[in-house]
């Protein structure tokens, strides 16, 4: 294929969230993976309550930005797994969340594509602020077009209007945009908006059981490249 657009979701996908585990094992000793992993769950459980019970297409009247998603989802973690978040606790995981790191291949394959003259995006669930920062403090600012969030819409993904907004923000077809995830739930979701897909399975885990599997798949973003 022929693509004009390469857009990536950010975090899990460019953006390593499950780094967040070495902090919360340092302050929570033998939970800290535990924890990590639900926070996350609990992240994404949130985004689709606030989008699925108002799809209103003007904005869900429960949108929250990611930011305050985020923070929500660490208290009710922590109360349910019993760990005792203190406020220098939660100000330690949070300043780590502002600042997580990419993968190893995030910024050379974003650079590989620039060369290619293609353009590329972030399309991601977070919001402008807590985006930019990571944005600029792993140095991927010079190699993106733009960072898309879903913050306009104010509905989260899965839903269509997400997606659709690289449709705005570019001159471009569905069919000449490749859509890269390591969420399944994403890159299944963008597939049934029409998108060619590529599924970064970095844990080598099945995909999902319902809908269209992914166009593409590999176990690391540098696959992306063979693709193109």
């Amino acid at each position: 294929m022929s693509y004009k657009l390469i857009a990536f979701d950010a975090y899990g996908t460019l953006l390593d969230v499950y780094s967040m585990g070495q902090l919360a094992e340092e302050l929570f000793p033998g939970r800290g993976q535990e924890l990590s992993l639900m926070w996350r769950d609990r992240q994404i459980e949130y985004t689709r309550l606030v989008t699925m019970s108002d799809p209103n297409p003007l904005g869900s009247k429960y949108y929250l930005p990611f930011w305050d998603i985020t923070v929500l989802s660490l208290r009710y973690v922590c109360k349910r797994m019993d760990l005792d978040l203190s406020p220098e606790k939660e100000a330690r995981l949070l300043d780590q969340y502002a600042k997580l790191t990419t993968y190893e291949d995030s910024l050379k394959v974003l650079k590989v594509i620039k060369e290619r003259d293609l353009s590329t995006a972030i399309l991601s669930n977070g919001n402008k602020g807590m985006l930019s920062t990571v944005v600029r403090s792993n140095g991927l600012e010079p190699h993106l077009d733009k960072v898309v969030t879903v913050e306009s819409v104010r509905l989260f993904k899965t839903a269509p209007q997400a997606y659709e907004l690289l449709l705005k923000e570019f001159p471009v077809k569905k069919e000449e945009i490749l859509f890269v995830s390591s969420n399944a739930w994403d890159a299944l979701a963008a597939r049934w908006f029409g998108f060619d897909v590529f599924w970064v399975n970095r844990l080598n885990h099945p995909f999902e059981e319902i809908g269209d599997r992914p166009n593409y798949e590999g176990k690391s973003l540098t696959e992306v490249l063979e693709v193109l």
